[in-house]
């Protein structure tokens, strides 16, 4: 499990920018540098994908929204 490292915000600016140039625009990457690659999460909303397909309700797709967004964060952590 790895430990989240603050940076300072010059920094996170920085890498901001860096991404920018490279087209990666969203807010949470995770870089190996060993492999030299880069992974996103997807910008799709699990809610909103099986809502349209009708296998769940919203509150249903919500409640499995949640509980993967509280899955992904720890991951992260």
């Amino acid at each position: 499990m790895s430990i989240p490292k603050k940076m300072d915000r010059q920094t996170a600016n920085e890498l901001r920018s860096i991404m920018s140039r490279i087209n990666v625009t969203h807010n949470k990457l995770k870089i190996d540098l060993e492999n030299d690659t880069i992974e996103v999460e997807d910008d799709y909303s699990i809610d909103d994908i099986l809502e349209s397909v009708g296998i769940l309700t919203f509150e249903q797709a919500k409640e499995l929204t949640e509980e993967v967004k509280k899955m992904r964060e720890e991951e992260w952590n």
